[in-house]
This record gives structure tokens, C-alpha cells and sequence, in this order.
């Protein structure tokens, strides 16, 4: 079978990473910027006639990676060499073609960054901070959002997309848990604490309390399309305005330290270690396939380390 030029053969691989792959509109984005970028690199070279997969060999993708090394730090060029492996894996898979170049060629080596989180007094004293703004403003249910928000994202430990998409019926306060769905559109179930139960409940009685004066909720066809969490609008917030209202919270508390939403789901995984938790339990919870991605969390600060060594090694000095 012979391959498709590029400008017939990007779109097949981006319907296989949506249907077969069910991969989110956002991830199909950035596949699709990664190799429009590549092709229009190889265009520009001479001699460039129709761009082919099959003649684009190793040495135009070190060209490429070599011609964005000034402007882009080692994870972006990781992911645009790694998005060129997955097209032309596909190309293999599909049968049209037998060798994938993107594999002759070296992967920057990247230093894995660990995210910033807080330690458990911080995240009692932001929470608790949080509830109180929410109860001392009875009825605000911006503040009763902003608190039902933090305590579900450090409570259940799930993604900042999965936070922002979730609806009012992926809540089952009766179990205390929380049907969430991935990557992949994976659907899978979270139990969620007391407290963070406790503020959804209060958040969804100032919602229903107080929409009237402020917009009117969207309405449904479908009853299970209801979103959880809304914006001031009365659509559904946004995984950007989640980070942004964090930022604003965190100050507003008096901590200046600089932590994304992720830097909570890193938080949620880092405490569980540290309390004990087993890594697969941890790894089913976060929504992880593989257990090495798990293990980017099982960092812990030096306290606790010292802590450990010193009440456990016999030769510590402590013993």
C-alpha cells in the first residue's frame, strides 16, 4: 500500500488519535500545531517538492529539532520529536509504510521537574481560610464555589480538566465518591472526603439560593449535562479559570508561594505517600496507565526523611 502525502495522511492520523484513541480536542490540538510546524519546516528546504512521510528521513528531524533549539526549552522539543513518533508509528501500524525515522533519532534528555506543593499545615490553613471567607459571606456563592472547588481538587486528587468537567450528577454524596472522566475519556470512580462533601453541599445550596439575581442557569436537554462548577455567566469554568482563581486565593491567604492546580494533585499524592498509602491504590485514584508516571510523585521532603532515618536506622545516632 503505497503512503498518502502529508496533507492527506496528518488527517487520518488525527481521526485515529479521536476515534480510536479518544483523545481530548486539546491534545488533538497540539498534535496537529506539532506537525503542521515540522511540515512547514521541510517545505522551506530546498529542493522540497510534495511532502511525503516515506522521504523525510532522520536527518531532517535533527535539522528540525536542532533549527528550534534556541527557542524552545528541551520538554517542548521532546514533545514535538515524540508527536512525530506517534505519526509515523501510525504509518507503520497502518501499513503504509515499514520504517519509522523519529525512532533513529535521540530524545533530548529531560531533568524531571517535580511540582511545587504545599506541606499539610499550609493546605489546612488555606482551606480552612477558604471555608471561612464561604460561611462568614453567607450566600455569596462565588466564595462557596472558590471553597467547594479547592477542597474537591485536594480531596479526590483528580486533574484540573477533570475538576472543570465535571457535573453535578458525577457527585454521589451518599457513597463519597465521584465518577470522573479521563484521558482517553476513561471513566473511572474517586471517593472524595467529608469536608470537600461538605462544601459542595453548601456551594450547590448558595447556587440554587442565589442564581435568580445573578443569571439564569443554562437548561438542558439532557438532566446529566448539568455542570458542576460555573462561572459568573453561568457556564461551565474553565480549567484556566481555575488556575487563575488559585492564584487569587492563595494571595488573598497570605501564600505566595507559586502553585498551579496541578501543584494540589501533587499535593494530594505526595501527603497519601507520606501518610502510608500503597502506590497502585494511589496510581488508581490519580488515573494513571502506567505505575512509572505514578512514581514521578513518590518524591517526600527532607523532614520527613530525616524523620524516617532517624527513628529507623540503628546506627543513626538517634537510637
Amino acid at each position: 500500500m503505497s503512503c498518502p502525502d502529508w496533507d492527506s495522511a496528518q488527517p487520518l492520523f488525527l481521526q485515529y488519535l479521536r476515534y480510536e484513541r479518544n483523545l481530548s480536542e486539546e491534545t488533538l490540538r497540539a498534535y496537529a500545531s506539532d506537525l503542521n510546524q515540522f511540515a512547514g519546516y521541510a517545505r522551506a528546504l530546498p529542493g522540497a517538492g510534495v511532502l511525503a512521510p516515506g522521504s523525510i528521513g532522520p536527518a531532517t528531524i535533527r535539522g528540525y529539532l536542532a533549527s528550534v533549539h534556541g527557542s524552545l526549552e528541551k520538554t517542548s522539543r521532546a514533545r514535538k520529536l515524540s508527536a512525530l513518533r506517534s505519526f509515523y508509528r501510525y504509518l507503520i501500524t497502518a501499513g503504509f509504510l515499514a520504517e519509522n525515522p523519529a525512532e533513529l533519532v535521540g530524545h533530548p534528555r529531560v531533568k524531571q521537574k517535580v511540582p511545587a506543593f504545599l506541606t499539610v499545615d499550609a493546605v489546612f490553613h488555606f482551606l480552612d481560610a477558604l471555608s471561612r471567607k464561604a460561611l462568614e459571606r453567607e450566600g455569596s456563592w462565588r466564595k462557596a464555589r472558590n471553597w467547594a472547588l479547592f477542597e474537591s481538587l485536594y480531596s479526590a486528587g483528580i486533574r484540573v480538566s477533570e475538576l472543570a468537567g465535571l457535573n453535578r450528577e458525577a457527585v454521589i454524596f451518599d457513597e463519597g465518591v465521584v465518577r470522573v472522566r479521563g484521558k482517553g475519556r476513561k471513566e473511572r470512580i474517586v471517593p472524595i472526603g467529608s469536608k470537600a462533601l461538605e462544601a459542595l453541599k453548601y456551594y450547590l445550596s448558595a447556587l440554587e439560593f442565589q442564581f435568580a439575581g445573578e443569571f439564569q442557569l443554562p437548561q438542558r436537554k439532557a438532566p446529566t449535562c448539568r455542570p458542576l462548577f460555573l462561572n459568573s455567566r453561568g457556564a461551565r469554568l474553565t480549567a484556566r479559570s481555575v488556575n487563575r482563581i488559585l492564584k487569587a486565593e492563595l494571595i488573598g491567604c497570605g501564600l505566595w508561594q507559586h502553585l498551579s492546580a496541578h501543584g494540589l494533585r501533587h499535593t494530594f499524592a505526595t501527603h497519601l505517600l507520606n501518610a502510608g498509602a500503597d502506590l497502585r491504590a494511589i496510581q488508581e485514584m490519580l488515573g494513571h496507565e502506567s505505575l512509572s508516571t505514578t512514581q514521578r510523585y513518590t518524591h517526600v521532603d527532607i523532614d520527613h526523611l530525616m524523620k524516617v532515618y532517624d527513628e529507623s536506622h540503628p546506627r543513626s545516632g538517634k537510637n
